[in-house]
Protein backbone atom coordinates (compact mmCIF):
# COMPACT_ATOMS: atom_id res chain seq x y z
CA UNK A 1 0.00 0.00 0.00
CA UNK A 2 1.53 3.52 -1.04
CA UNK A 3 2.51 5.98 1.50
CA UNK A 4 1.98 9.84 1.44
CA UNK A 5 6.07 9.34 1.67
CA UNK A 6 5.60 7.10 -1.48
CA UNK A 7 3.17 9.85 -3.00
CA UNK A 8 5.58 12.88 -2.11
CA UNK A 9 8.51 11.08 -3.44
CA UNK A 10 6.68 10.06 -6.78
CA UNK A 11 5.52 13.89 -7.58
CA UNK A 12 9.32 14.88 -6.96
CA UNK A 13 10.46 12.77 -9.34
CA UNK A 14 10.84 14.87 -13.04
CA UNK A 15 8.14 13.85 -15.56
CA UNK A 16 10.10 12.33 -17.81
CA UNK A 17 11.03 9.91 -15.08
CA UNK A 18 7.25 9.46 -13.95
CA UNK A 19 6.31 9.14 -17.26
CA UNK A 20 8.46 6.39 -18.50
CA UNK A 21 6.11 3.31 -20.15
CA UNK A 22 5.70 -0.07 -17.49
CA UNK A 23 4.43 -2.40 -20.28
CA UNK A 24 5.24 -2.92 -24.19
CA UNK A 25 2.21 -1.66 -25.22
CA UNK A 26 3.01 2.05 -23.53
CA UNK A 27 6.15 1.96 -25.32
CA UNK A 28 6.29 4.74 -27.75
CA UNK A 29 9.10 4.80 -31.10
CA UNK A 30 10.82 1.93 -32.42
CA UNK A 31 9.03 0.61 -35.12
CA UNK A 32 11.65 -0.84 -37.12
CA UNK A 33 12.83 -3.33 -34.15
CA UNK A 34 9.00 -3.73 -32.28
CA UNK A 35 6.52 -3.76 -35.04
CA UNK A 36 4.41 -7.14 -35.13
CA UNK A 37 6.85 -9.65 -36.08
CA UNK A 38 10.27 -8.12 -35.32
CA UNK A 39 12.54 -10.07 -34.22
CA UNK A 40 13.07 -8.01 -30.65
CA UNK A 41 9.16 -7.98 -30.40
CA UNK A 42 9.35 -11.55 -30.61
CA UNK A 43 12.00 -12.49 -27.86
CA UNK A 44 10.50 -10.08 -25.29
CA UNK A 45 6.98 -11.78 -25.96
CA UNK A 46 8.37 -15.47 -25.29
CA UNK A 47 10.67 -13.72 -22.74
CA UNK A 48 13.51 -15.25 -24.17
CA UNK A 49 15.54 -12.16 -24.99
CA UNK A 50 19.54 -12.55 -24.65
CA UNK A 51 22.84 -10.44 -24.15
CA UNK A 52 21.82 -7.38 -25.97
CA UNK A 53 23.22 -3.96 -26.34
CA UNK A 54 21.16 -1.23 -27.24
CA UNK A 55 22.64 1.45 -29.09
CA UNK A 56 21.28 5.04 -30.34
CA UNK A 57 20.64 8.84 -29.29
CA UNK A 58 19.66 9.97 -26.15
CA UNK A 59 15.74 10.16 -24.94
CA UNK A 60 14.79 6.84 -27.41
CA UNK A 61 14.07 4.88 -24.64
CA UNK A 62 17.11 2.62 -24.44
CA UNK A 63 16.85 2.31 -20.85
CA UNK A 64 12.92 2.19 -20.92
CA UNK A 65 12.55 -1.08 -22.64
CA UNK A 66 15.35 -2.65 -20.96
CA UNK A 67 13.06 -2.24 -17.64
CA UNK A 68 10.23 -3.49 -19.79
CA UNK A 69 12.01 -6.59 -20.99
CA UNK A 70 13.24 -7.64 -17.23
CA UNK A 71 9.58 -6.89 -15.74
CA UNK A 72 8.41 -9.14 -18.57
CA UNK A 73 10.55 -12.23 -18.44
CA UNK A 74 10.17 -13.23 -14.58
CA UNK A 75 13.78 -12.18 -13.83
CA UNK A 76 15.92 -10.52 -11.51
CA UNK A 77 16.89 -6.80 -12.70
CA UNK A 78 19.85 -4.87 -11.38
CA UNK A 79 20.94 -1.48 -12.41
CA UNK A 80 24.41 -0.09 -12.49
CA UNK A 81 25.90 2.56 -14.29
CA UNK A 82 29.54 1.87 -16.05
CA UNK A 83 30.98 5.38 -15.17
CA UNK A 84 30.71 4.72 -11.26
CA UNK A 85 31.18 0.92 -11.22
CA UNK A 86 34.52 -0.86 -11.30
CA UNK A 87 35.08 -5.11 -11.06
CA UNK A 88 34.55 -5.40 -7.35
CA UNK A 89 30.79 -4.01 -7.72
CA UNK A 90 30.60 -6.67 -10.88
CA UNK A 91 32.05 -9.86 -9.21
CA UNK A 92 29.63 -9.42 -6.22
CA UNK A 93 26.41 -8.83 -8.91
CA UNK A 94 27.65 -11.89 -10.81
CA UNK A 95 27.78 -14.34 -7.28
CA UNK A 96 24.60 -13.31 -5.96
CA UNK A 97 23.11 -14.08 -9.64
CA UNK A 98 24.75 -17.43 -9.37
CA UNK A 99 23.31 -18.33 -6.54
CA UNK A 100 19.64 -16.90 -7.33
CA UNK A 101 20.01 -19.17 -10.11
CA UNK A 102 21.14 -21.96 -8.28
CA UNK A 103 18.36 -21.87 -5.83
CA UNK A 104 15.22 -20.70 -7.68
CA UNK A 105 16.45 -21.05 -11.38
CA UNK A 106 15.53 -17.04 -11.79
CA UNK A 107 18.35 -15.66 -14.37
CA UNK A 108 19.49 -11.98 -13.63
CA UNK A 109 19.19 -9.28 -15.99
CA UNK A 110 21.94 -6.71 -15.69
CA UNK A 111 21.63 -3.42 -17.01
CA UNK A 112 24.34 -1.36 -17.91
CA UNK A 113 24.20 2.20 -18.88
CA UNK A 114 26.82 3.74 -20.47
CA UNK A 115 28.69 0.76 -21.47
CA UNK A 116 30.77 2.21 -23.80
CA UNK A 117 32.83 3.47 -20.76
CA UNK A 118 33.76 0.18 -19.31
CA UNK A 119 37.28 -0.43 -20.26
CA UNK A 120 38.85 -4.24 -20.85
CA UNK A 121 39.45 -5.16 -17.81
CA UNK A 122 35.65 -4.08 -16.40
CA UNK A 123 34.50 -6.16 -19.79
CA UNK A 124 36.27 -8.61 -19.54
CA UNK A 125 34.85 -9.65 -15.94
CA UNK A 126 31.33 -10.48 -17.67
CA UNK A 127 32.02 -12.70 -19.96
CA UNK A 128 32.38 -16.15 -17.55
CA UNK A 129 28.96 -15.35 -16.10
CA UNK A 130 27.48 -14.34 -19.75
CA UNK A 131 28.59 -17.62 -20.61
CA UNK A 132 27.47 -20.13 -18.43
CA UNK A 133 23.94 -18.03 -19.11
CA UNK A 134 22.73 -17.62 -15.09
CA UNK A 135 23.53 -13.68 -16.24
CA UNK A 136 22.26 -11.69 -19.03
CA UNK A 137 23.45 -8.27 -19.93
CA UNK A 138 21.34 -5.25 -21.24
CA UNK A 139 24.18 -2.31 -22.53
CA UNK A 140 22.82 0.95 -23.43
CA UNK A 141 25.11 3.19 -24.83
CA UNK A 142 25.11 6.60 -27.07
CA UNK A 143 27.97 4.73 -29.19
CA UNK A 144 28.78 2.32 -31.61
CA UNK A 145 29.02 -0.64 -29.95
CA UNK A 146 31.43 -1.52 -32.80
CA UNK A 147 33.67 0.48 -32.24
CA UNK A 148 33.69 1.65 -28.58
CA UNK A 149 33.47 -1.75 -26.91
CA UNK A 150 35.70 -5.16 -26.84
CA UNK A 151 34.85 -7.09 -29.17
CA UNK A 152 34.76 -10.16 -27.20
CA UNK A 153 31.23 -8.58 -24.94
CA UNK A 154 30.00 -7.60 -28.43
CA UNK A 155 30.29 -11.04 -30.21
CA UNK A 156 28.14 -12.26 -27.09
CA UNK A 157 25.49 -9.85 -27.56
CA UNK A 158 22.41 -9.06 -30.14
CA UNK A 159 22.56 -5.47 -31.16
CA UNK A 160 19.94 -3.67 -31.65
CA UNK A 161 20.70 0.47 -33.04
CA UNK A 162 17.64 3.17 -31.62
CA UNK A 163 16.58 6.04 -33.88
CA UNK A 164 15.62 9.20 -32.96
CA UNK A 165 11.81 9.70 -32.37
CA UNK A 166 9.77 11.11 -34.73
CA UNK A 167 7.48 14.48 -34.24
CA UNK A 168 4.11 12.44 -34.02
CA UNK A 169 5.44 10.04 -31.92
CA UNK A 170 6.65 13.26 -29.70
CA UNK A 171 3.75 14.96 -29.49
CA UNK A 172 1.98 11.71 -28.71
CA UNK A 173 3.96 11.46 -25.47
CA UNK A 174 3.53 15.21 -25.00
CA UNK A 175 -0.66 14.71 -25.05
CA UNK A 176 -0.31 11.83 -23.01
CA UNK A 177 1.94 13.27 -20.13
CA UNK A 178 -0.80 16.44 -20.36
CA UNK A 179 -4.08 14.10 -19.73
CA UNK A 180 -1.68 11.60 -17.31
CA UNK A 181 -2.81 11.81 -13.18
CA UNK A 182 1.14 11.10 -12.69
CA UNK A 183 1.91 14.23 -15.32
CA UNK A 184 0.54 17.10 -15.79
CA UNK A 185 -3.33 17.00 -15.53
CA UNK A 186 -3.35 18.70 -12.37
CA UNK A 187 -1.88 21.85 -13.61
CA UNK A 188 -4.28 22.29 -16.28
CA UNK A 189 -2.56 23.00 -19.02
CA UNK A 190 -3.77 24.67 -22.09
CA UNK A 191 -0.83 23.94 -25.26
CA UNK A 192 -1.49 24.90 -28.37
CA UNK A 193 -0.72 23.34 -31.69
CA UNK A 194 2.16 25.57 -32.75
CA UNK A 195 3.55 24.73 -29.55
CA UNK A 196 3.31 21.17 -29.70
CA UNK A 197 5.42 21.08 -32.93
CA UNK A 198 7.88 23.25 -31.81
CA UNK A 199 8.57 20.63 -28.90
CA UNK A 200 8.39 18.21 -31.45
CA UNK A 201 10.98 19.20 -34.06
CA UNK A 202 13.26 21.11 -31.76
CA UNK A 203 14.21 18.63 -29.09
CA UNK A 204 15.77 16.86 -31.59
CA UNK A 205 14.08 12.89 -31.42
CA UNK A 206 14.63 13.43 -28.00
CA UNK A 207 11.68 12.58 -25.98
CA UNK A 208 13.44 13.36 -22.35
CA UNK A 209 14.39 16.74 -23.56
CA UNK A 210 10.70 17.28 -24.82
CA UNK A 211 9.11 16.39 -21.65
CA UNK A 212 11.35 18.43 -19.50
CA UNK A 213 10.84 21.47 -21.90
CA UNK A 214 6.79 20.63 -21.39
CA UNK A 215 7.87 20.35 -17.42
CA UNK A 216 9.36 24.07 -17.50
CA UNK A 217 6.26 25.54 -18.92
CA UNK A 218 4.18 23.99 -16.21
CA UNK A 219 5.97 24.90 -13.14
CA UNK A 220 7.28 28.10 -14.21
CA UNK A 221 3.61 29.43 -16.19
CA UNK A 222 1.55 31.60 -14.55
CA UNK A 223 -2.37 30.76 -14.40
CA UNK A 224 -4.65 33.15 -16.39
CA UNK A 225 -7.88 34.11 -15.10
CA UNK A 226 -9.35 30.98 -15.26
CA UNK A 227 -6.75 29.21 -13.69
CA UNK A 228 -5.39 27.74 -17.21
CA UNK A 229 -1.83 27.61 -17.79
CA UNK A 230 -1.73 28.36 -21.67
CA UNK A 231 1.60 27.64 -23.37
CA UNK A 232 2.07 29.33 -26.77
CA UNK A 233 5.21 28.84 -29.52
CA UNK A 234 6.99 31.72 -27.55
CA UNK A 235 6.30 29.54 -24.12
CA UNK A 236 7.71 26.45 -25.24
CA UNK A 237 10.81 27.98 -27.40
CA UNK A 238 11.81 29.83 -24.42
CA UNK A 239 11.36 26.65 -21.61
CA UNK A 240 12.92 24.32 -24.47
CA UNK A 241 15.74 26.83 -25.02
CA UNK A 242 18.18 25.17 -28.12
CA UNK A 243 19.58 21.95 -27.55
CA UNK A 244 22.85 20.89 -28.28
CA UNK A 245 23.21 19.15 -31.44
CA UNK A 246 24.68 15.59 -30.93
CA UNK A 247 28.66 14.88 -32.22
CA UNK A 248 30.38 12.18 -30.83
CA UNK A 249 33.53 10.91 -31.98
CA UNK A 250 32.78 8.97 -34.94
CA UNK A 251 30.55 11.35 -35.95
CA UNK A 252 32.62 14.13 -35.27
CA UNK A 253 35.23 12.69 -38.27
CA UNK A 254 32.53 11.67 -40.86
CA UNK A 255 30.58 15.27 -40.45
CA UNK A 256 34.54 16.69 -40.94
CA UNK A 257 35.53 14.24 -43.37
CA UNK A 258 32.18 15.27 -45.28
CA UNK A 259 33.17 19.07 -44.93
CA UNK A 260 36.95 18.43 -46.76
CA UNK A 261 35.00 16.14 -49.48
CA UNK A 262 32.63 19.13 -50.34
CA UNK A 263 35.40 21.96 -50.23
CA UNK A 264 37.42 19.42 -53.06
CA UNK A 265 34.60 18.87 -55.04
CA UNK A 266 33.72 22.38 -54.88
CA UNK A 267 30.01 22.17 -53.38
CA UNK A 268 29.85 25.18 -51.46
CA UNK A 269 26.62 24.79 -50.17
CA UNK A 270 27.26 21.22 -48.52
CA UNK A 271 30.48 22.66 -47.33
CA UNK A 272 28.55 25.94 -45.28
CA UNK A 273 26.23 22.97 -44.13
CA UNK A 274 28.69 21.03 -43.01
CA UNK A 275 31.01 23.77 -41.56
CA UNK A 276 27.74 25.26 -39.43
CA UNK A 277 27.03 21.69 -38.39
CA UNK A 278 30.59 21.31 -36.69
CA UNK A 279 30.36 24.74 -35.40
CA UNK A 280 26.84 24.24 -34.26
CA UNK A 281 27.77 21.23 -32.14
CA UNK A 282 30.54 22.92 -30.61
CA UNK A 283 33.83 22.81 -32.66
CA UNK A 284 36.07 26.33 -32.29
CA UNK A 285 35.34 28.03 -35.42
CA UNK A 286 39.35 28.05 -35.76
CA UNK A 287 39.32 24.38 -36.57
CA UNK A 288 36.87 25.07 -40.15
CA UNK A 289 39.52 28.12 -40.58
CA UNK A 290 42.80 26.05 -40.04
CA UNK A 291 40.74 23.01 -42.83
CA UNK A 292 40.44 25.97 -45.10
CA UNK A 293 43.46 27.34 -45.38
CA UNK A 294 45.16 23.80 -45.65
CA UNK A 295 42.80 23.15 -49.03
CA UNK A 296 43.51 26.17 -50.18
CA UNK A 297 47.37 25.60 -50.09
CA UNK A 298 46.97 22.53 -51.92
CA UNK A 299 45.09 23.36 -54.69
CA UNK A 300 47.15 27.20 -55.50
CA UNK A 301 50.73 25.37 -54.12
CA UNK A 302 52.62 27.00 -51.14
CA UNK A 303 54.87 28.36 -53.65
CA UNK A 304 52.67 31.08 -54.44
CA UNK A 305 51.57 32.51 -50.73
CA UNK A 306 49.36 35.61 -52.18
CA UNK A 307 47.95 33.21 -54.50
CA UNK A 308 46.71 31.04 -51.20
CA UNK A 309 45.87 34.40 -49.28
CA UNK A 310 43.32 35.23 -51.91
CA UNK A 311 42.05 31.78 -52.60
CA UNK A 312 40.93 31.44 -48.52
Amino acid sequence: METLFDNLHQTQKPLAERMRPKILSEFVGQQHLLAEGKLLRRLIKAGRVPSVIFFGPPGTGKTTLAQIIADSSNAKFVKINAVSTGVAEVKTVMQQAKADFEISGKKTYLLLDECHRWNKAQSDSLLGALEAGYLLLIGCTTENPSFSMTRAIVSRCTVFEFKRLNENDIKNVLKRALDAPQGLRDYHMQVDDAALNYFAKACGGDVRSALNGLELCAITSKPNSSGMIVVDQNVAAECLQQKALNLDETLYYHILSAFCKSLRGSDSTAALYYANRLIAAGMQPQIIARRLIAHASEDVGLADPQAMVQAC
